[in-house]
């Protein structure tokens, strides 16, 4: 077995007798960018609410709940904030990290773990935690890809607001120590601080 390990590797590590240098360069370079942009495009698709909801658990509990005159579906502005733009970091690094663990979530799906009502309801509350927790860990960073402290104006902001959001950043809090239940329902079985 090793020697069959050591000429494989010694014929890698060998140099061409039938291509070029050149030729080897292009060849690998032209596949890498396909793979590259395979990848990407494959990445992006996921990145779309389209993708989101296409499975019935999210289009028939959270999406349809979205829908139901929350500000980030519709509000004055015109402007909606979709699945992935709450979910989804758009920094390449932490948006890598989202999706391999969304790869629990395929699992999920997969198994039928939350594919009737019921199913979802029952596991309502440890998916809202585990999600508050993400968006805690990273500092609410899909909120401030929209929304910053610092870009709003405390005096056009109604007094609890403006006091809230001093004491928020006084606090080091996050958008999501605030703001559960924002576009989604709250699942029953909170804590009263939350």
């Amino acid at each position: 077995m090793s020697d069959n390990n050591t000429s494989l590797i010694g014929r890698l590590r060998a140099p061409s007798s039938k291509y070029s240098v050149l030729t080897l360069l292009v060849v690998g370079i032209v596949l890498g960018v396909l793979f590259w942009g395979g990848f990407n495009t494959a990445l992006e698709a996921t990145n779309k609410e389209s993708f989101c909801i296409s499975c019935h658990e999210m289009r028939d509990n959270v999406y349809a709940e979205y829908k139901e005159n929350t500000i980030h579906y519709t509000n004055r502005t015109g402007v909606r904030a979709t699945c992935p733009d709450c979910h989804v970091p758009k920094e390449w690094g932490p948006k890598m990290l989202r999706k391999i663990q969304a790869s629990r979530e395929v699992w999920g799906k997969l198994v039928g773990t939350i594919d009737t009502r019921e199913k979802f309801e029952a596991k309502r509350l440890k998916l809202a935690e585990s999600e508050w927790a993400r968006m805690k860990a990273n500092e609410s960073l899909e909120c401030r890809n929209c929304h910053t402290l610092a870009s709003m104006d405390p005096e056009r902001q109604k007094p609890r607001a403006k006091k809230s959001h001093e004491m928020a950043k006084k606090n080091g809090d996050t958008c999501i120590d605030c703001h559960k239940g924002i576009a989604h329902h709250k699942p029953q079985g909170m804590k009263e601080e939350e």
